[in-house]
């Protein structure tokens, strides 16, 4: 996040390196002294320090709360299962009391005897094997009841598993909550400790990033849904980033993508460091618009553009921009 602002150059910033070192060619012959380390350097390496920090924490936050709402799920559909399978018991149990019942009435008497003083021996053999078959029905009947309070018993044990793992994660919910808003006061206490000549000299340097369209180099996606993707993209620049928010009004990094790719009916996973993994690792000079670029750790992400170009949210107080392909150290390149 706050590292964004350090460019590393790369093959597609080459130029840019090229102009500088002329640029520091010219100043040193026209005798222009480079500015020395201004006695707020060290702030502005910790504001830096604490929103990359804080971007971690929020990817942690995401993944935590991904895990929470899937949870929540599993545990709602379970709830759901134990009161229809309760509903089936309790028929079992009733068809089973009318047939206990009327088996008590038809076989109170020993067989030998109720065949001894029947009127009719023919109708009582009739009777007596129809009460079989009631026997036999009601031992498969049995046999059911009882496998359905097994499968009960398990769907109630899964359940308060699943409930107690939903808890756990919502406490880590929770936490790295706080972790990322106890970074994000400090960095702006350190910011608004500045004077106000430092304060403006850091956020143009960390606001040097474009909001306008750059020159893309013409280059096509590899796919309809990269395509869509890359319009979606481009449609949120300028909008604010937002920690733990995937759209449409805010986002942050992985839920810029997200977002992104949800337009074009792909469905991502939360976190950056999943977001790489979704698709094929591709080199980065090989890099087409939609192609997903990792940083660092992969705790930041954002959208290959064309021409040396990303789109991304960059952290608090950055709106969605285009900035340089090598603005940090490239982890991985992931072509959806």
């Amino acid at each position: 996040m706050g590292s964004h602002r350090r460019l590393a150059p790369t093959g597609f910033d080459r130029g840019a390196s090229a102009a500088v070192c002329v640029l520091s060619a010219a100043a040193a012959a026209l005798g222009v002294i480079p500015a020395e380390a201004t006695p707020y350097d060290d702030t502005r390496a910790e504001v830096d320090r604490l929103y990359g920090e804080a971007e971690k924490a929020t990817e942690a936050y995401n993944k935590a709360d991904e895990r929470a709402d899937k949870l929540r799920r599993q545990v709602t559909g379970a709830q759901d299962r134990i009161a229809r399978q309760q509903e089936s018991i309790n028929t079992m149990r009733e068809a089973l009391g009318s047939l206990a019942g009327a088996q008590y009435r038809s076989g109170g008497i020993d067989p030998s005897l109720a065949l001894l003083f029947s009127d009719n021996p023919e109708d009582y053999l009739d009777k007596a094997s129809v009460l079989d078959r009631i026997t036999a029905h009601q031992a498969g009947e049995l046999k059911d009841l009882q496998d359905a309070m097994r499968v009960l018993g398990r769907e109630r044990a899964e359940a308060t598993r699943k409930l107690a793992e939903l808890e756990k994660s919502r406490k880590a919910v929770a936490a790295h909550k706080k972790t990322v808003e106890r970074k994000l006061a400090k960095a702006r206490q350190l910011l608004n400790s500045l004077p106000d000549a430092e304060r403006a000299a850091y956020d143009r340097a960390s606001r040097s990033g474009r909001s306008d369209l750059p020159d893309l180099g013409g280059a096509v996606p590899p796919s309809g849904r990269a395509a869509a993707a890359v319009a979606a993209a481009m449609s949120a620049v300028g909008r604010p980033y937002v920690w733990g928010a995937n759209g449409p009004t805010g986002f942050d990094c992985s839920g810029l993508m997200q977002w992104s790719y949800a337009q074009a009916g792909v469905a991502l996973p939360r976190t950056s460091q999943a977001q790489a993994g979704s698709g094929t690792r591709v080199p980065l000079s090989e890099a087409q618009p939609g192609d997903l670029v990792t940083y660092h750790d992969a705790s930041h992400i954002g959208m290959y553009m064309g021409n040396g170009q990303v789109i991304h949210a960059p952290y608090p107080g950055a709106p969605v921009r285009y900035d340089p392909v090598g603005m940090m150290p490239v982890n991985s390149v992931t072509r959806i």
